[in-house]
């Protein structure tokens, strides 16, 4: 018999991970009408931007205005800040939500951040420590949990290592995530039914990427495995530029879709996250691929 949860979390990422590989530099204005929206079509969790250097990431120069004029009550308004210096910006503002970043392959890592698996942890823990101690939500995103462009398929103990050290530092939640879609549902399975053995006492939250078009038989496998807990995109906006191949995260309208034809409750509104999408739209480089958005948006 399926084992199916009544309720699944929609963690939206599209206005952060969805946007800031975007070529075109989309407005200000449009990023908060979009994250307006998205919150209008239920979202109650959500990475709202990214404190990042603008040098390397132009399209979250923006951030600060972002999380000044975007946060609400109703929301867990999550920001991404990679260091010291981002997490000295977040200091700045409103939020009290925070996502930090490490990869399980050394090589992703010295491509994205120059510095190795280890040097990342021994730069992000003591911020993990300095944020609980600030009461701050913090998220430990996990990338190429499963495979790596450049080493790789990964080795479950070492997943299940990193995130032991995330959680011996006080995280409240574990991303965990496909980072070039390379997964097989067996394998979504396999390590998500560990991780929930083994840290019970954290959030639980599965990221998959569509570059196979398994993102969605992912999810199911990983609900199988007792994950309630996705990031996706609006749209499946994103990318990863130090991930050769990799396409967009799983749309949240063809997850939210799948899932309430299961009768899994989310509280996403879909006429409501069309608008959101139709919103963005005319401000991206490509054109939306997800089905849901294909077979109902009046702007295809």
């Amino acid at each position: 018999m399926l084992q199916l949860p009544e309720k699944v979390e929609i963690i939206e990422v599209g206005p952060r991970d969805g946007l800031q590989n975007e070529k075109n530099f989309v407005p200000t204005d449009v990023k908060k009408a979009f994250i307006s929206s998205l919150k209008d079509a239920g979202v109650k969790e959500m990475e709202l931007t990214s404190f990042v250097s603008p040098k390397w990431v132009p399209q979250m120069g923006d951030a600060a205005e972002i999380v000044a004029d975007c946060l609400d009550s109703n929301t867990r308004n999550i920001v991404l800040a990679p260091n010291k210096k981002g997490i000295e910006r977040v200091y700045m503002t409103d939020c009290k939500a925070v996502a930090v970043f490490v990869g399980v392959s050394n090589t992703f890592n010295q491509r994205n951040i120059n510095k190795s698996t280890a040097e990342s942890l021994a730069e992000v823990l003591p911020l993990i420590a300095e944020l609980k101690s600030k009461d701050y939500f913090v998220r430990a995103c996990i990338s190429t949990a499963f495979y790596c462009p450049y080493e790789g398929k990964i080795d479950e103990g070492e997943v299940l290592a990193l995130c032991g050290e995330f959680v011996e530092a006080g995280v409240d939640e574990l991303s965990v995530a496909d980072t070039i879609g390379m997964a097989a549902p067996h394998e979504s399975y396999s390590l998500f039914s560990k991780l929930k053995d083994a840290y019970s006492d954290v959030l639980l939250t599965a990221h998959f990427h569509d570059t196979r078009k398994l993102a969605l038989s992912n999810i199911f496998a990983a609900l199988q495995a007792g994950v309630t807990r996705f990031d996706t995109s609006a749209g499946g906006l994103g990318g990863c530029p130090f991930a050769p191949g990799a396409a967009g995260n799983a749309a949240t309208e063809d997850v939210v879709y799948m899932l309430h034809r299961m009768g899994i409750e989310t509280g996403v509104d879909l006429e409501k996250m069309l608008k959101a999408i139709e919103l963005i739209q005319s401000h991206i480089s490509r054109p939306i691929e997800s089905t849901y958005f294909k077979l109902n948006s009046v702007t295809v």
